[in-house]
């Protein structure tokens, strides 16, 4: 078995389940020890023994990443057993799903404790992490640090509160970018697709997904992600000897698939969702044409950056 991670020292939080435990799982196969955190310890310890199945070892440890004695003992713990060294921080918890699919009201109407339930673990602990992280990383002049965020960082997605905070965990990345690059270190944000989480699909097996907020996304679900799709963009990033030439980027998954010749778990290819039809069906009322489209027609980055520019 290739294992091309063997003797590096990971951290993923929010790794319980969803693309968390997915990420977990590939880095394991890769041969790493990896380091899991999320609330509950006994769905933390069946992520854990799943993972180590697969290689690697697995340390399952409680932390909510809203806390931020929790996060210090943490990195705290993997400095004394793994002598300082971090090679690959994933940022990834994220607590506001459930808020998201259970909330259909506008800002001023909702609570105000919607910002709260999606950006205290999901922004504030990323942030956290990354200065502990750094703290590890930057004396040894090597890591990659990967913040999880989607293209709601991009344009209008579920409600405020969540396209704030992705937007922010972009830039996140992007200004740890500028402050590690002297020191050898790489921060990037990931765009999963959508992926079929153990929550979503429980949703839309439920029929949740008829919310008008988000049924757009349905027809999407059948050729989604896996959880594990996002684990095999760490790894190929992780492994990169170029990586610091991304550093600072957002980095879509369909992208990294491209780049790195990756293919889903189960031998699909990866949805292209940055592609003319895909963004037309998406984010237009010119859906209809979307399906006349080639699939190798894609909307240049140029485009995409004039779009969301504020000016």
């Amino acid at each position: 078995m290739d294992v091309p991670m063997k003797g590096q020292v990971c951290v993923v939080t929010g790794a319980s389940r969803g693309i968390g435990r997915g990420i977990a799982l590939q880095l394991c196969q890769a041969g790493a020890t990896v380091y899991i955190t999320g609330r509950h310890l006994e769905t933390l310890k069946a992520t854990a023994e799943e993972a180590q199945s697969r290689g690697g070892q697995c340390v399952p440890v409680v932390c909510d990443s809203s806390k931020e004695s929790e996060i210090r003992s943490l990195f705290e713990q993997v400095d004394r057993e793994q002598l300082g060294r971090l090679d690959v921080l994933v940022n990834n918890a994220f607590a506001g799903v459930q808020t998201i699919l259970n909330t259909r009201k506008p800002f001023w109407e909702a609570p105000a404790a919607i910002w709260d339930d999606i950006n205290n673990a999901g922004l504030r602990g990323h942030y956290l992490c990354s200065v502990y992280g750094a703290r590890l990383m930057v004396p040894a002049r090597r890591g990659l640090i990967v913040v999880v965020s989607s293209p709601g960082g991009l344009q209008y997605m579920f409600n405020v509160a969540y396209g704030v905070g992705k937007a922010a965990c972009d830039r996140l990345a992007a200004d740890c970018a500028r402050e590690l690059r002297g020191h050898g270190v790489s921060c990037v944000s990931l765009w999963p697709g959508m992926v079929r989480t153990e929550l979503l699909t429980e949703y839309v097996a439920q029929g949740a997904l008829d919310d008008p907020r988000v049924h757009k996304y349905t027809p999407q679900f059948s050729a989604a992600e896996s959880i594990e799709m996002s684990g095999k963009c760490v790894v190929a990033l992780a492994t990169d000897p170029d990586i610091l030439s991304l550093s600072g980027k957002v980095l879509p998954s369909c992208d990294l698939a491209r780049r790195y010749g990756l293919r889903d778990v189960d031998g699909r290819p990866v949805q292209d969702y940055l592609s003319l039809g895909s963004v037309l069906s998406q984010f237009t009322r010119l859906g209809w044409l979307g399906s006349y489209l080639p699939g190798f027609l894609r909307v240049p980055k140029w485009v995409i950056t004039l779009y969301s520019s504020k000016f």
